[in-house]
């Protein structure tokens, strides 16, 4: 009997060719472009008419530097403040817990410039009023100070929604991974420092990009406490030159470039810390 032949087949594996750029963690954020962009106008305003676009950003460099630096040291602490909070939310202990969701539900619930007018203004003057009454001198002259006020104002009032942040990021990691970790002889501090936390970052880092960009922006409250920030500065110089358009449209591009370029940064992170399930 004849038999009918058959084309081969070659199960030999084929050999994936790889192609520069195919990695998308390889490719350059796309968003990039429109911080270029920014930048080019920004660079294009200051060049060709110097005055005034020149002389604004002469002046308000100084506030540029104080909106990164309460920027960044706010939200440092913020993110320690928030873990705080948000293990106590979690915590097993019902005071503990209770308090820190008094504290969350109570400051989500206050405005962050009334927040800042209260650290700047009603705080100083009950550290006074207590140190009369009290007979003591240093606190009966006491001055508050613009800069730490401000930090203070921004943390309080961003660490309840870092709370909050974290709360869910820890509540999202199954329970199996504290049950296998405790099975292993870890305490509980143990194994939230080994096994949870380190997950539930990853997964909270995108909300936690978004706060630090949203305390970007909202650090120009911190004008509102005498404090010569980026905001501020602005105000000045269009009180006193009479340009309310030009300065303020540089005070605009200023700020959109600090943001654009934080969010790039932020999404890079992401990127580079993220895992499949």
């Amino acid at each position: 009997m004849k038999s009918n032949p058959k084309k081969r087949v070659d199960a030999a594996p084929k050999t994936i060719i790889s192609i520069t750029g195919n990695d998308p963690n390889m490719r350059m954020d796309a968003w990039w472009w429109l911080v270029a962009a920014v930048v080019v106008v920004t660079f294009l305003l200051v060049v060709f008419q110097p005055d005034p676009y020149q002389r604004i950003l002469i002046y308000v460099l100084d506030g540029i530097g104080l909106t990164i630096g309460v920027t960044v040291i706010s939200f440092i602490l913020t993110l320690i403040a928030g873990m705080i909070g948000g293990l106590g939310r979690l915590s097993k202990n019902r005071i503990i817990s209770g308090a820190a969701s008094l504290y969350v539900e109570l400051i989500r619930g206050i405005p962050l410039l009334v927040q800042l007018m209260w650290w700047y203004f009603a705080f100083p003057a009950i550290i006074r009023d207590t140190g009369k009454a009290l007979n003591i001198g240093f606190m009966a002259n006491y001055l508050p100070d613009g800069t730490i006020m401000a930090i203070i104002g921004l943390v309080i009032c961003y660490a309840a929604y870092m709370s909050e942040i974290y709360r869910a990021g820890i509540q999202s990691i199954p329970k199996g991974q504290m049950e296998a970790a405790r099975s292993l002889g870890m305490t509980y501090v143990q194994a939230m420092r080994y096994v949870i936390l380190p997950q539930a970052i990853r997964v909270i880092l995108p909300p936690v990009g978004n706060e630090f960009v949203a305390l970007l922006k909202d650090s120009s409250l911190v004008s509102a406490v005498a404090l010569a920030d980026l905001s501020r500065r602005g105000r000045e110089f269009a009180s006193n030159q009479a340009l309310p358009i030009q300065t303020w449209m540089m005070v605009a591009l200023l700020y959109l470039i600090l943001t654009l370029v934080s969010a790039r940064i932020v999404g890079w992170i992401e990127r580079k810390t993220k895992f499949e399930r």
